[in-house]
C-alpha cells in the first residue's frame, strides 16, 4: 500500500460510579492507580463492563499538553461546522446494526484514558506507522488519490487473528495521507485492530493513529503528543462489541476524520450520531498542514514476521464468500474541496487493490445502495 515517562501516583479519593446500571470498581485512598503519565491529574477511576480501567484525567493535562508546541494551545471543544451530506441516509441505514465502544460518564472537564499495563510504548508506536520496509506492510482494499479534505466509512468489524507470541497487528481502517515524493508519507487514521503484543488480547479495538513529523514516529491513541481528545464519553483504545460473527449478525463502526474549514483542525467523529472525539491541530503537520493528497478504506497487517507469517485480515476469509462471511467497507465518501461537502470519490481516481491476492483479496468492488463499497481480507498463513 502506498502509501513516557511513568510513575507509580498515590490517589486521594475516588468513587464509585454507575455505568449501565452497573456498579463499578472503587479505588480507595491510598490504593496505587498503576501507570499514568507523568503530570496528569487522575479524578476517577471507571472499570468498563469488559473489564478496562480508565482514568479520569484533566483535559487540560493530557499527553499532547506537554508538548512545548501545544503549550499556548487553545482547548476547540467542538467543530465549527460538520460536513454538509451527513444527513442523507442510504436506503439501507437502517438495517445496519451498530456496534458499540465503552462509553463512560467521566466529570466535566476531564476524558477517560485507557490505562493497561501490557501496553509496551515500542510496540504501541508501531501501530499505524507507515512501513519503511514494503514487505512489512501487506494490504488490501481502496486507494484514492486527489485533494482531500476529509473520509468516511462505515467499516463491518471482525477479530481476525494474531499470533500471541508475535508483534504483527491486523486493523481494519481508513487513512488519510499526503505522499510526498521526496518523503515519507504523513498520515492520520482510525478504525479497529487487534494486537495481542499491545494490549495482551485478541479483541478488536478502537485505535487511532498519526505519524509525529518531529518525533519521526507512528504515534497511537494517547501515548505521543498531537491528538486533542474533548469526548468525556469516548475511550480510545477500548474494545468494540459486539463485533460481527461469520455466517451470523454484522456489526458495524461508522468513523469520520474531516478538516475543519475555519481553525483547520483535523478532527475525528464516531458513531451513526457522529460524536466529536477530538482533533489533531493541524500546526503541528507541514505535508498534511492543508490537505491531504490520498485516501485508504481497507484492511493491512504489520509487524516483524507480516511478510513470511503474516495473520488474519478481516474475518480470516477471503472477500469473495460475499456479505456475512467476510468484512465490508460501505459509505465511502470523501471531502474533495474546501466546501466540506461529502461525495462519493470519483471511480476514475479509486482503485481497489490487494498486495498479495493469494494471502489477502478484494471483491465487489462497486456502487449501490451501499454506496461506494468494497469487501476485503483473508486468512494470511495463520493456523
Amino acid at each position: 500500500m502506498k502509501r513516557n515517562n511513568v510513575f507509580q501516583v498515590t490517589l486521594l479519593s475516588y468513587f464509585v460510579l454507575t455505568i449501565r446500571g452497573k456498579e463499578l470498581k472503587c479505588i480507595n485512598n491510598g490504593e496505587n492507580s498503576s501507570q499514568i503519565l507523568v503530570g496528569q491529574q487522575v479524578n476517577r477511576a471507571i472499570q468498563a463492563q469488559d473489564g478496562d480501567i480508565y482514568d479520569c484525567v484533566d483535559v487540560n493535562l493530557q499527553t499532547t499538553f506537554k508538548h512545548p508546541v501545544f503549550k499556548d494551545h487553545k482547548i476547540q471543544m467542538e467543530p465549527s461546522s460538520f460536513p454538509v451530506g451527513l444527513d442523507i441516509k442510504s436506503p439501507l441505514e437502517g438495517a445496519v446494526l451498530q456496534a458499540h465502544l465503552s462509553t463512560f460518564n467521566c466529570p466535566i472537564g476531564t476524558i477517560p484514558i485507557l490505562h493497561n499495563n501490557n501496553m509496551d510504548n515500542t510496540i504501541l508506536q508501531r501501530i499505524g506507522e507507515l512501513a519503511s520496509n514494503e514487505s512489512r506492510m501487506l494490504g488490501a482494499g481502496i486507494e484514492y488519490w486527489d485533494e482531500v479534505y476529509g473520509i468516511r466509512g462505515s467499516i463491518y468489524v471482525y477479530d481476525p487473528k494474531v499470533k500471541k507470541d508475535s508483534e504483527d497487528l491486523t486493523a481494519s481502517w481508513i487513512q488519510i495521507s499526503n505522499l510526498p515524493k521526496a518523503a515519507v508519507g504523513v498520515g492520520i487514521g482510525v478504525g479497529s485492530c487487534v494486537s495481542p503484543s499491545l494490549t495482551g488480547d485478541n479483541f478488536a479495538r478502537f485505535h487511532i493513529f498519526w505519524d509525529n513529523e518531529e518525533l519521526k514516529k507512528g504515534c497511537a491513541d494517547h501515548n505521543c503528543p498531537g491528538f486533542v481528545q474533548v469526548s468525556r464519553n469516548v475511550g480510545l483504545g477500548g474494545r468494540i462489541h459486539p463485533i460481527s460473527i461469520y455466517n451470523g449478525p454484522q456489526y458495524v463502526i461508522n468513523v469520520l476524520i474531516f478538516k475543519d474549514p475555519k481553525t483547520e483542525n483535523w478532527w475525528l467523529a464516531y458513531g451513526s450520531n457522529n460524536t466529536p472525539i477530538g482533533y489533531w491541530p493541524s500546526s503541528q503537520f507541514s505535508y498534511l498542514k492543508a490537505k491531504g493528497d490520498y485516501a485508504f478504506w481497507g484492511g493491512y497487517v504489520q509487524g516483524p514476521i507480516a511478510a513470511s507469517d503474516p495473520p488474519q485480515m478481516g474475518s480470516g476469509h477471503f472477500a469473495s464468500e460475499g456479505f456475512g462471511k467476510t468484512t465490508f467497507i460501505r459509505n465511502i465518501q470523501v471531502i474533495e474541496d474546501k466546501n466540506n461537502k461529502l461525495v462519493t470519490p470519483n471511480i476514475r481516481d479509486s482503485d481497489p487493490f490487494s498486495s498479495d491476492p493469494k494471502l489477502y483479496s478484494y471483491d465487489g468492488y462497486g456502487l449501490n445502495d451501499n454506496g461506494m463499497h468494497v469487501y476485503y481480507g483473508g486468512p494470511g498463513k495463520y493456523s
